[in-house]
């Protein structure tokens, strides 16, 4: 499109000063020093280029910004291109070994917090797979668990709240050594120990509110023709074959040690139990065919893999020679797994199996069709939001804990890349939650439960505190003492100002306002705040944006202290000045509710109900809901005090 038609279809009524022929701007456009924005010099507001449209959706898009623009809102022209749904996902990883995907986030090169401003979340057109690992079968939920959780169940409420559709997979893994033994052990039968593990990690989930869209149980048919389907796929490309293995292995961690990578005392490197010395028949996955293209993926992608430490911990691991992967446990020692194939006496290894969970719950692979049709040859296209198909795959974030980093970093795109399937387009591996030094664990017996702490607290104060005091990707000490720090930090901010708002609303208006309120006080704050929030989310930071939540929730107790709302409906002629108070404080609370949702949705929720509002608002909506919209009445404390 030339530039004449472009701006004035932006701003029609303006008179664009154009060199001959179209030869570029000239005094049309104002330079900026970071490239990343155009403006017309005297007509249009700040707007990011990547904002603006192309094809069959310029001219309309243009129309409806005119429009906007010519009911006197200039300086709400950023908001508005964020409401008409150009916006954004998790990082910027691409997939299959390109150099990054346009649709990403995270900060470009040279890039300040500042120069992001209007930029953008999630489509209202996006679909957003994400998905926590599938939990062994053997134990109790604990506080481990329930972090990844969260966090998943978090980020998966943000991006609904910014329109996306989304599917979130959580579920258990039910085969392998470990759930044989336990089960022997209890004298029952493996699907009995798994059917009544499986229950529990549903409960559990329910009570702590968690929102999956999909359990997984890796005993489904359905998982094991998946399972069945990519062994066959990567048995026909020649990429299987069989062969002796000699060395030691772990039955705990389910996995093989090199002499080399043995403890001193030579016990597991992960588990510190003792091994066994194994030789039998297996079948290899040729796994180091794929290490020179993931090496070349990581390091194309450098958001691949979050925190970055952890890529480069995968990077180092890379570098070291990469054996290759056996992907079979012979059947006369391990019974309780899906058979191969085309080998019936051999067994799949558990992390095969467990993580092709992802690719089964995506529906992208009909393992019931003939083979040229399974979908593997399918389309996947690059656009993340899915357009024209019906499946999920790629998942857009895989959220691990950084034990299991080189299975699904390492054996989980190799596999992928053999199968000639896209990745999965990001990693996050959070760190532990440890106990003094030691990481939480069911055999040292210092796990603990969060249903103990949801008792007297309530979920939405569990959520709160792993979320807030975990910096996302690193390690946090559970203390009791830090809990009751991080719940009176919600009582003293959140819920003291939702208190007095309330009450003096209640009080001074009768729980109303007229529309005469001007209520845009704090818009600068409020604008800051978001920006904020949606960066940290897109950047994986989920800690960030509850501190930027928090901070707007602090300053907004600043600003009735500042404008002292008691004092003005004393004043005589303060009416006006009080409707801007009241009226900027139930605009800000609206806010609050929508930004603190995604981490306690109950307590959000019944925010929103006391400001009168028909839910919890979606984050946009939140911004410019009008005075006269509420119909509020005093709460009750929000985070009242525990019984002693």
């Amino acid at each position: 499109m030339r530039p004449r038609t472009l701006l004035l279809e932006l701003a029609p009524g303006a008179q664009a000063r154009l060199p001959a022929a179209g030869q570029g701007p000239e005094a049309l456009a104002e330079s900026r020093t970071d490239l990343g924005l155009l403006r017309a010099a005297h007509v249009l507001p700040h707007v990011r280029a990547r904002h603006l449209c192309s094809g069959p959706a310029a001219l309309p898009a243009g129309r409806q910004a005119a429009e906007h623009l010519a009911r006197g809102r200039a300086g709400d022209f950023g908001r508005y291109l964020r409401r008409a749904g150009h916006t954004q996902r998790f990082g910027r990883g691409a997939q299959n070994g390109g150099a990054g995907n346009a649709e990403g986030g995270g900060p470009v090169d040279g890039e300040t917090p500042e120069s992001r401003t209007g930029d953008r979340a999630v489509s209202s057109i996006a679909r957003v797979y994400l998905t926590t690992p599938i939990y062994y079968a053997t134990g109790e939920p604990h506080i481990g668990h329930a972090y990844t959780t969260f966090l998943a169940d978090t980020l998966a409420r943000y991006h609904r709240q910014s329109g996306a559709e989304v599917r979130f997979l959580t579920g258990t893994d039910e085969h392998g050594q470990k759930i044989q033994e336990e089960a022997e052990r209890r004298g029952m039968e493996p699907i009995e120990l798994c059917d009544e593990m499986a229950t529990r990690f549903r409960e559990a989930w329910s009570e702590l509110d968690i929102r999956y869209d999909r359990f997984i149980r890796t005993t489904e048919d359905e998982h094991k023709a998946v399972v069945c389907a990519l062994l066959e796929r990567l048995h026909a490309r020649g990429l299987i074959y069989e062969d002796m293995y000699r060395g030691w292995y772990c039955v705990h961690e389910e996995r093989y040690w090199t002499e080399k990578d043995l403890t001193p005392e030579g016990h597991c490197p992960d588990c510190k139990r003792p091994v066994q010395e194994i030789e039998e028949k297996n079948y290899f996955f040729r796994m180091s065919r794929f290490r020179e293209e993931l090496i070349r993926h990581i390091e194309a992608n450098p958001e691949w893999i979050y925190p970055e430490n952890r890529r480069n911990e995968v990077l180092g691991f890379l570098r070291q020679p990469l054996g290759d992967l056996s992907i079979s446990r012979p059947r006369s020692r391990l019974r309780w797994g899906i058979p191969l194939p085309w080998d019936p006496e051999h067994v799949t290894y558990v992390w095969v199996d467990a993580l092709t969970n992802y690719l089964t719950a995506s529906g992208a692979i009909d393992p019931d069709r003939p083979v040229e049709e399974r979908g593997f040859d399918g389309d996947f296209p690059e656009d993340p939001s899915r357009a024209g198909v019906s499946h999920w795959w790629p998942a857009d974030l895989h959220i691990i804990g950084k034990d299991i980093l080189t299975t699904h970093a390492v054996y989980w795109p190799t596999l992928l890349m053999g199968a000639g399937l896209p990745l999965p387009r990001r990693i996050l591996a959070h760190g532990w939650w440890v106990v003094g030094d030691t990481k939480m664990s069911k055999s040292l017996g210092n796990v603990v439960d969060p249903m103990e702490l949801r008792e007297p607290f309530g979920t939405d104060a569990v959520r709160w505190y792993l979320l807030r005091e975990m910096p996302t990707g690193g390690d946090a000490s559970y203390t009791p003492e830090r809990f009751l720090t991080r719940y009176e930090e919600l009582a003293n901010i959140l819920g003291n100002l939702a208190s007095r708002v309330t009450s003096m609303v209640a009080r001074y208006r009768d729980g109303e306002l007229g529309d005469a309120a001007d209520p845009s006080a704090l818009d600068e704050s409020l604008d800051r705040t978001l920006d904020r929030y949606h960066t940290a989310m897109r950047g994986l930071k989920v800690h960030e944006a509850l501190s930027a939540a928090m901070e707007l929730a602090r300053e907004a107790n600043g600003f009735v202290e500042s404008r002292e709302p008691w004092a003005q409906a004393k004043d005589p002629e303060g009416g006006a000045e009080l409707d801007r108070t009241l009226g900027t404080l139930l605009r800000t609370l609206a806010l609050l509710s929508a930004l603190f949702q995604p981490v306690i949705p109950e307590k959000a929720a019944a925010l929103a109900s006391a400001l009168g509002l028909d839910g919890v608002p979606t984050l946009e909506d939140a911004r410019g809901i009008s005075p006269s919209t509420f119909r509020v009445r005093k709460m009750s404390p929000l985070f009242p005090k525990p019984d002693a």
